[in-house]
Parts: C-alpha cells; structure tokens; sequence
C-alpha cells in the first residue's frame, strides 16, 4: 500500500481546522468525520453501535459454534452459511471497532497504513459476501430442482472449492482497489466524510487524476454486483417454477421453508446495494452513502444470524440440543 506519489496537503487555499502546518505537508492520517459531528451524539451513538456489534458478534458466533459442532448441521447449506457468519463477523469488526473508539475522541484520526487496511478488508468481506450470498442460491437451486444429483453437484470438494474461490477473490479485489485508490495525491484535505475509509469519499479528496481508480472501481462493483445477482435471479426463478409445479402442498410449504431465510437475507443485502448504486447522480450525497453504509456494514451483519435462525427450524433445533448438552 505504498503511494506511487507523495500526498499533499495545501493549507494556505483551503482553510480547514485539521490541516497540518505549512503550505505542503505530506499526509500521514486521516480525519474521519463519524456518523454525526454533533458532540451530544456521541455517548448515544457509541452504546446503540456497541449494541449492534455486540449482537453481530454473538450472533454470528452462534452460527459459526452451530453449524461446526452439531452433527445434524454437517451439509453443504450450513457449510456455506458458516462462512457467511464469518464474512459478516469479519465485515463488522473492519469497521465497528474503530467506529466506537472514534464516538469517545475528540480527534478522530486514523492512520495512513490503517485507513488502507481498512479499506482493503472491508473489500474483501463485502465482495466475498456477494459471492457467498449467489454460491448459496445456487446451492438452494440443486437441492430443490435436482435433488438426486445434490450429493454429486454440491460435494463437500465443490464446497470446500467455491468458498475457497471465494475468499481469494475477494483478497485479489481488497488489494488491487485499495492500492489504485492509495496510489492517487491528496492535496486539499484530509478529511474523510464517512465513519470509516471509503472509496467515494477518498476519490473526492483526491487532486490526482481519478479516471483509472474510478473505472477499475465501476467494472469491478458493476460485475460482481451484476453477475451474483444474475445467478441468485435465475436461481429462484427456478426453485419458484418447481415449487409451483409440486403436486403436495406440504411438500411445496417444505421446500419454500428451505430457502425462505436465504431468501430474506439476499432480499436486504441487494436491496440495500441497488438502492445505492441506482439513485440517480443528482441526488447522492455522503451523507446518504452514510447511512446505506451503516446498513450493509454493521445493521446486515447484524440481522443474518436472526433470519437464520429464527426462521430454521434445524437452527433453532440444534441450539436447543447445545444448550442441553451445555447444561449436562
């Protein structure tokens, strides 16, 4: 994460508080400016976060303990939303941990190398959660469309390589965006209008030329975006055609309930990523990024563990069989 140029910072034409001394003065930190930069929403704001993260984290801790220990819980379906818990807890702790620190400082600081790691792990979580979220439909797809060929079509090899595939695409997108973004010049402010490092609001600090960065970014975001939800469109087309075509309506309410969780979850993650990358240009702000932000980061994450398991019966069953085994 080494800039190929040097960032600036011009004090003398833009008259910021945070601005370090001198005419040119290289950047060795950000200025984040939070959620709200109203002082008396600080302490309010801190304790509903750290209620949201610690609910992510036992949450999706409960899943990951579940779906590793229970023998009931050892197929390809618990395999895959194992490793969505992980992605979301990951997710999460990217951002949430240094999001509270902030809500108790005055100076809300982060560092050159630590903004970039930021930006690069949330990458790498938010992409491989795309990607989790269509290897997952389509996992809902065979087992309902093709149930005899399930075992064959979704073995534990083919699980073990799709998330595998997963992670290291992800990895390869976390780098490859973090290092274009970190190698442009800032040279107006440093401070970042979001609660965490970004990528729209470090393009809008930027003096560089940003038509590379910013290509790389839309090819990248359109096509993962585009092509996940192809697959996860297609998939339930699919599962909807087969379950209407059940003559047994205790078998269709079955296989509804199967996907019906997963479902949900996709329908509030994509909902949430097309409401921002579909808004028309003249109506994006920061601040509305900010909010969407809040959602997919730590509100999303969140709300998983609970669509999972409130809805599965499996889930709720095997929670029930380790609070007992807990117990004796």
């Amino acid at each position: 994460f080494v800039p190929s140029s040097p960032f600036l910072l011009q004090t003398d034409e833009f008259p910021n508080p945070y601005m370090a001394p001198g005419n040119f003065t290289q950047v060795t930190d950000f200025i984040l400016t939070g959620v709200s930069d109203l002082p008396e929403l600080q302490i309010p704001l801190f304790f509903v976060f750290l209620l949201i993260y610690g609910l992510t984290v036992a949450g999706n801790l409960g899943i990951i303990t579940l779906t590793s220990v229970d023998s009931q819980l050892q197929t390809p379906m618990y395999f895959f939303l194992r490793h969505l818990a992980i992605i979301n807890l990951g997710d999460s702790t990217v951002i949430a941990p240094k999001m509270l620190i902030n809500f108790l400082v005055k100076k809300k600081t982060t560092s050159y190398y630590e903004c970039a790691t930021q930006l690069g792990g949330f990458l790498f979580f938010i992409v491989a959660e795309v990607l989790t979220l269509a290897v997952m439909a389509y996992d809902r797809y065979v087992a309902i469309c093709n149930p005899l060929l399930y075992m064959v079509v979704v073995s534990p090899q083919i699980c073990l390589l799709l998330v595998s595939l997963t992670y290291l695409y992800g990895f390869s997108t976390g780098i490859v965006v973090s290092y274009c973004i970190f190698s442009l010049s800032y040279c107006s402010s440093n401070v970042i209008n979001h609660f965490f490092c970004d990528i729209v609001p470090l393009l809008t600090l930027s003096c560089s030329d940003t038509y590379l960065p910013e290509t790389i970014v839309f090819i990248s975001a359109a096509t993962n975006l585009v092509l996940s939800l192809i697959i996860v469109v297609v998939s339930y087309f699919n599962i909807v055609l087969s379950i209407l075509r059940m003559r047994s309506s205790e078998g269709r309410k079955k296989a509804f309930s199967t996907c019906a969780s997963h479902m949900m979850a996709v329908t509030v993650f994509y909902g949430t990523l097309l409401f921002m990358y579909l808004q028309p240009q003249t109506n994006y702000s920061l601040d509305t990024d900010k909010i969407a932000s809040v959602f997919y980061t730590l509100v999303i994450p969140m709300l998983n563990p609970m669509i999972y398991s409130l809805r599965n019966k499996d889930v709720k069953a095997a929670l029930q069989r380790f609070l007992t085994n807990s117990c004796y």
